[in-house]
């Protein structure tokens, strides 16, 4: 069984979002404050829609936590949808008196869950798929995400993540050229996340950033949607994480798999994976070296500090492709599920761009992919048993 596990509940327009994650040792400080420093993140970027001016979320701690530290119980939390006041009968959970006045969704979007998910569980209202479908679920993800956040600093890993492309917009900083003395990336990885924050798209790059904006605003104009790429990074991993001896323990698998489980996403690359199947293996490969000061140390991360699925002690780098939002203001061809006939897609309220919030749902992602895969090589029960592994190791 996994030492560590979490599970999520709710809809998006429902009563609130629901979480639980179990398996984190007893002795972990955590608090609300903590949590609702990366959820104020997550609803932060250009391109964002309504939804984010009426939620302010913040994550209560129903359990696992006593006195401001996690007791080695399940650690339940619950994050209220504020806009529930207003679906109140529209996702009432007991009967209605006149159901049939709540109107049906019953023409899908491209791209989205409406249609798949109507036909596996026999619904004709599309509103009973897309309210679960919803990234609104992520929040939940990235509070969760949070507390496996707090347990990594805890022994000093550092995770992070910038937009890297948007549309066709791409920003000269990669974090595979951490560590590289005449890399772009020339500031402390302690900074990226400040550094990335104060940028409306969490771009680094300030001139790629203006074009971002650009596109945004040129998208809206439109009543388009766009996607792009961002890269998420963990600093200061320990060497050993994961295994090569069977598929799933492989942690690069592990990290995909959970990156792919976000909302949109589609695709996913470990380092330079797709840039680097296109060049010589003597050009990809990262060249080992030693020293009696460093030890052995590489002069590239094109394999984003993963090789055979185990962590080599290179920041862990991942990048991930968001498709453009599937709600579009003008609405592709779909058609009535019930009528069968042609007609425009439904319009649910959602976001031009949401690329700038992915990237910190892909740091919630990683740090529990990681999270877990430390307390499989160090665990304990507390944080000071853990604490005294690690200190050997």
């Amino acid at each position: 069984m996994s030492q560590l596990r979490y599970f999520t509940a709710g809809e998006s327009h429902g009563q609130a979002l629901a979480g639980i994650l179990e398996g984190l040792p007893a002795g972990l400080a955590i608090d609300e404050e903590y949590i609702a420093v990366q959820l104020h993140r997550r609803q932060q970027g250009y391109g964002r829609g309504g939804r984010m001016r009426i939620e302010q979320d913040r994550a209560k701690i129903f359990s696992g936590v006593r006195f401001g530290k996690t007791l080695g119980n399940p650690i339940a939390l619950i994050i209220e949808n504020l806009d529930w006041k207003n679906w109140q009968e529209k996702m009432s959970v007991t009967p209605l008196t006149r159901p049939e006045d709540i109107p049906k969704v019953e023409v899908p979007r491209p791209g989205h869950a409406d249609l798949a998910g109507a036909i596996k569980y026999g619904f004709d209202d599309l509103r009973n798929v897309l309210e679960r479908a919803s990234a609104r679920e992520t929040a939940m993800r990235v509070a969760l995400g949070s507390i496996a956040r707090k347990f990594l600093e805890e022994f000093g890993v550092i995770i992070a993540s910038h937009v890297l492309q948007l549309h066709e917009v791409r920003s000269r900083f990669t974090l595979l050229d951490f560590g590289k003395p005449d890399g772009a990336f020339n500031f402390p990885a302690q900074e990226l996340n400040a550094r990335a924050d104060a940028s409306p798209v969490r771009c680094l790059d300030t001139e790629a950033e203006k074009e971002m904006i650009t596109r945004i605003d040129e998208a809206k104009a439109k009543r388009d949607t766009l996607g792009g790429i961002f890269e998420v990074a963990a600093f200061n991993v320990p060497v050993g994480l994961g295994s090569y001896v069977q598929w799933d323990r492989r942690l690069d698998a592990r990290i995909a798999a959970a990156m792919m489980s976000i909302q949109a996403m589609k695709g996913v690359e470990i380092g330079d994976g797709f840039s680097g199947a296109a060049r010589w293996g003597s050009e990809v490969h990262d060249r080992i070296y030693y020293d009696d000061t460093r030890g052995y140390y590489r002069s590239s991360n094109n394999a984003g500090g993963l090789e055979g699925g185990v962590t080599n002690g290179q920041p862990v780098v991942v990048r991930v492709a968001m498709k453009p939002i599937s709600t579009l203001m003008q609405p592709l061809d779909s058609v009535n599920i019930r009528t069968k006939e042609a007609t425009p897609a439904h319009i649910e309220r959602s976001d031009v761009c949401a690329l700038p919030a992915a990237g910190v749902i892909g740091e919630a992602m990683l740090a529990l992919v990681l999270a877990e895969a430390v307390l499989e090589k160090y665990g304990g029960d507390s944080m000071d048993e853990i604490r005294g592994r690690l200190s050997n190791k």
